[in-house]
C-alpha cells in the first residue's frame, strides 16, 4: 500500500501548540495551495488542505512558521468520522505530516524576525561592483577555440 502527499502552500493563520493530555505536542494549520491548471477565461483555483503535525514537528511549525508563509509539507492522508453539534456524521480528510520545509526563499523572510512573514520581498543593498552590467560574451567566434581530435588526451 502506497499512502504519500506531498503539498507546498502558503499558511492561512498562525499555527497555534496544542498539547494532549499526555502532554504531547500537536498543531492543526490549513495550506493554500494553487491548483496547478485552470480552465481557460477563469482564474485558478485554491485549495484549502488541512494539516495536522505530531511533536517536535509541531514545536518546529509553531515556532518558525506564521500567517503567510510558504510550507512544504509531505506525510499521509488519514481520514477520520466525527460527529457536528447538529448530530451529523461527517468525514474529515488530512495530511498527516512526516515532513515540513520552508519553501519560500531566505531573500523573502530575510528583513523578518523567525516565525513572521512580510509580503512584499525584503530589499538586498549589492555593492558597488555589481552595479556594473555583466560583460557580454556573444561576439566571440569559432575560433577562439581548439579542437581536440581524439579522445586519448582526455582525464575522463
Amino acid at each position: 500500500m502506497l499512502n504519500v502527499a506531498a503539498i507546498m502552500g502558503r499558511l492561512v493563520a498562525d499555527p497555534e501548540l496544542r498539547h494532549t493530555p499526555n502532554d504531547i505536542a500537536v498543531t492543526t494549520f490549513t495550506l493554500a495551495v494553487d491548483r496547478s491548471y485552470s480552465r481557460a477565461g477563469t482564474e485558478r483555483q485554491t485549495d484549502f488542505i488541512d494539516v495536522v503535525a505530531w511533536r517536535q514537528t509541531a514545536e518546529f511549525v509553531c515556532k518558525y512558521f506564521s500567517k503567510g508563509r510558504m510550507m512544504a509539507v509531505t506525510g499521509s492522508i488519514q481520514t477520520r468520522n466525527y460527529e457536528d453539534k447538529q448530530g451529523n456524521k461527517r468525514k474529515a480528510f488530512e495530511i498527516v505530516a512526516n515532513d515540513v520545509s520552508f519553501a519560500d526563499s531566505k531573500r523573502d523572510s530575510s528583513g523578518s524576525a523567525p516565525g513572521s512573514y512580510d509580503s512584499a520581498p525584503a530589499v538586498q543593498q549589492r555593492p558597488a561592483a555589481y552595479s556594473e552590467p555583466a560583460p557580454a560574451y556573444s561576439s566571440g567566434s569559432n575560433e577562439d577555440f581548439e579542437e581536440i581530435l581524439g579522445d586519448d588526451d582526455l582525464p575522463f
